[in-house]
């Protein structure tokens, strides 16, 4: 079994790079269950319904022209792409490209830290589409 650790991945918002302010990032997919039990069965049965997604990412905050700060603040209230890959290399089986669509960002802290320590902002994304590309 092969194990990887994240020292390179490839973090897009809306198209524009962002790993080199990213900290940690959390690709989570679950599909909703929709129970479909009907008389006669014997137990509950159950269908896949709509994706489920969120992204989590902790970010070190940049408030300078063009960097996180003016690209994330857009993005409060609106929906956006998101491709995250687990190496910044070329797409294949072992590196596969996730791609979400429309999610949506409801909230963002421009302003996190206490004395002496990193500003930093955290973005949790929900909703939207999933796709696993690995060609």
């Amino acid at each position: 079994m092969a194990t990887i650790v994240l020292t390179n991945p490839l973090i897009t918002l809306g198209g524009t790079p962002v790993k080199a302010f990213a900290t940690s990032v959390s690709l989570n997919y679950e599909v909703d269950q929709v129970e479909v039990t009907a008389f006669g069965d014997t137990g509950h049965r159950f269908a896949g319904g709509l994706q489920n997604i969120s992204v989590d990412i902790e970010m070190n905050q940049d408030f300078a022209t063009s960097q996180l700060e003016s690209i994330v603040y857009p993005l409060v209230g609106t929906t956006t792409t998101i491709t995250i890959k687990p190496v910044d290399a070329a797409t294949s089986t072992t590196n596969p490209l996730y791609t979400i669509t429309n999610a949506y960002l409801a909230a963002h802290t421009p302003v996190n830290g206490a004395v002496g320590e990193l500003a930093t902002t955290s973005l949790s994304f929900t909703g939207g589409s999933l796709v696993k590309t690995t060609v």
